[in-house]
């Protein structure tokens, strides 16, 4: 081979970058460059959190393919932007369109780096990929990944902020139902207190996820939506799947408990517990609920609280313990409320509502005589409380029924098992031979033998059983 050759071949084996190939690398340092092969439709390209499907073939620069979903004859799939492909991927791939098919050549800092991927990829290796973006589904935003709050993203947000529960957004909403539209407006409201509002809980869910300036459309299962009962003002029936499109115009994040020190989250106690008791005096258990927690969350540890601030901080933690135990009783949630009241009596252990309503717990979870001991407490404390005397008699009546109960239940159990044993004495007894359905007179089975001609002619006359079984007539 001649030197020319040579440095032809040598020259063949380096990355070729086309003339209609286009840097796509944020720095636009040349990392990756992209050179579209077939044109996509529409102009949408995917978004991070979306789920992609594609196939590809990835070689080196030398042409050695190392990887090829088109030879395994099934598209691979990953979720973009999260780091599950190597950097390239997550960059190119968010700038193809549906349908499209680009080659992508990728310097090692955007592939495999300095270590490679032995055996197939050397280190510093820039590899080329031939990718064909089949298809790609929205982010799935629902807690449990169930697919009931999904995000297309439409505009994208800017910087790295979003929303926090308790933040106040505001926003332009536009809901649709089986292509009717019902809701168009610019809404300002507190996340975690939309339903003031008419926002759903899906609908809060997914802002949490925006940026300022982001447009999205949001695709909502029943139970992120109205779920059961619909939404009769917007003509919206039970179960109905919805969708919004969405603009978070602004927000404004509400503070979290590490950014305050002692005064402010005493003071951010007090503003959810005032929030929390119109909502308990509105009927809105669950929302109420909430905002009890937000308290606990501020302040439930001691650091910073020295003194006068410490001793209000675990008066205010009684109270919300207390709220939070008549929330859960009515609620029914009564394993609940008693362990706030355990939680709160670890504060006061004389005190009477936690006693009461530990005692209202008991009662209802089927411990009466528990219950009783903390309704006689409170009558050692307040001797003239009359409803702690009515729990009592309550709880009394409650003890006699499971006594009947009781005994009822023994009874039943000694006649279902002296049943059984008299069934079983009956099975061993059948299991036995009747000696006279089955026995001849002499030990020998008469009535499975066919009588001989000389028996039917001399029916008086006794037949003896010879040692070998045969009868001979006397």
């Amino acid at each position: 081979m001649t030197v020319e050759e040579m440095d032809v071949e040598a020259e063949s084996k380096q990355p070729v970058s086309s003339s209609s190939a286009v840097d796509v690398t944020p720095n636009q340092d040349g990392g990756i460059l992209k050179e579209i092969i077939t044109e996509g439709t529409g102009e949408k390209t995917p978004a991070n959190g979306n789920k992609i499907f594609v196939h590809y073939v990835g070689t080196l620069t030398d042409g050695t393919k190392f990887d090829s979903s088109r030879d395994r004859g099934t598209p691979f799939d990953f979720i973009l932007g999260k780091g599950s492909v190597i950097k390239s991927w997550d960059i190119g791939v968010a700038t193809m369109k549906k349908g499209e098919k680009a080659v992508f050549t990728c310097k090692s800092e955007y592939a495999y780096g300095s270590s490679g991927s032995p055996p197939k990829i050397p280190p510093d290796a820039t590899l080329i990929f031939e990718i064909e973006l089949l298809d790609w589904q929205g982010e799935d935003l629902s807690p449990k990944k169930d697919g009931g709050i999904i995000r297309e993203q439409l505009v994208k947000g800017e910087s790295y902020s979003t929303p926090n529960d308790g933040a106040l957004v505001e926003v332009h909403i536009i809901g649709r139902h089986d292509g009717r539209e019902f809701d168009n407006r610019d809404v300002k409201f507190t996340i975690g207190e939309g339903d003031e509002e008419g926002i759903c809980y899906g609908l809060e869910r997914a802002l949490e996820k925006f940026k300022k300036g982001e447009r999205s459309l949001i695709k909502l299962k029943p139970q992120y939506a109205f779920k059961e009962k619909g939404k009769p003002e917007f003509n919206i029936p039970p179960n109905a799947e919805v969708e919004y499109e969405v603009e978070l115009k602004s927000f404004e994040k509400a503070k979290e408990s590490w950014e305050l020190d002692s005064d402010g989250k005493l003071e951010q106690a007090g503003l959810f517990k005032e929030k929390g008791t119109n909502y308990f005096k509105a009927g809105k258990i669950d929302k109420a609920l909430k905002q009890y927690k937000k308290i606990i969350k501020f302040i439930e540890h001691e650091a910073g609280f020295e003194g006068e601030k410490n001793t209000e901080r675990q008066a205010v933690l009684l109270a919300t313990h207390l709220n939070l135990a008549m929330c859960y009783l009515k609620l029914e949630e009564c394993l609940e409320a008693r362990d706030q009241c355990n939680k709160a009596l670890e504060f006061d252990a004389q005190n009477v509502k936690g006693l009461f309503r530990r005692g209202q717990a008991l009662l209802n979870i089927g411990e009466p005589e528990q219950g009783r001991k903390d309704f006689e407490a409170v009558l050692k404390i307040e001797p003239n409380n009359k409803a702690a005397s009515n729990q009592i008699l309550m709880c009394n009546k409650k003890i006699k029924e499971q006594k009947k109960n009781e005994k009822k239940i023994y009874a039943n159990m000694f006649e279902k098992f002296a049943e059984i044993d008299k069934q079983k004495e009956e099975a061993e007894r059948k299991k036995q031979p009747d000696v006279m359905k089955t026995l001849g007179e002499w030990g020998e089975d008469e009535r499975e033998r066919e009588m001989s001609e000389f028996e039917r002619e001399n029916p008086n006359i006794l037949l003896l059983p010879n040692t070998s079984g045969d009868f001979k007539d006397l």
